[in-house]
């Protein structure tokens, strides 16, 4: 699975005109699931999510996770992350999993967030989705499991 994980203030998913996830302070990460990727891939990008430390301690130093701060998790499925951009001027998606194993894998990941966490929230698998955040730093990692 690959994560692109954004330190955000504030994000938000809208879905035709309807704002269907929203966080506060906390993380927007935009997600892609591979053909090779299982229930155990999920486990271990929820476990970088949310330990993966990302916000400044008293010193001004990343060394708070996500759990930490007590922040909002966003996740919001995104294919496109899983393409291949290798060759010529346009994606090939043939690294990006089936759409059910997508939507499978995605689900599990958010089921399981919304176990171990306070504050989950997520856009719509296979939707036209807007995105709006306000990336704080900015900091943005890509995550890979």
């Amino acid at each position: 699975m690959k994560a692109l994980l954004q330190r955000v203030r504030g994000a938000r998913v809208e879905v035709a005109d309807e704002v269907v996830g929203a966080v506060d302070q906390g993380l927007l990460v935009l997600v892609a699931v591979e053909p090779d990727d299982t229930r155990t891939s999920a486990d271990k990008l929820l476990h970088k999510l949310l330990n993966y430390r990302v916000f400044s301690d008293a010193e001004g130093k990343m060394n708070l996770s996500l759990a930490d701060v007590g922040g909002g998790l966003l996740l919001v499925s995104q294919f496109t992350l899983a393409a291949d951009t290798k060759n010529g001027l346009r994606p090939s998606f043939s690294t990006a999993a089936p759409p059910a194993l997508g939507e499978e894998l995605f689900d599990y990941l958010l089921s399981q967030a919304k176990q171990v966490h306070g504050t989950v929230a997520s856009g719509r698998f296979g939707a036209d989705m807007q995105v709006h955040l306000v990336n704080d730093g900015p900091v943005t990692f890509l995550l890979q499991t």
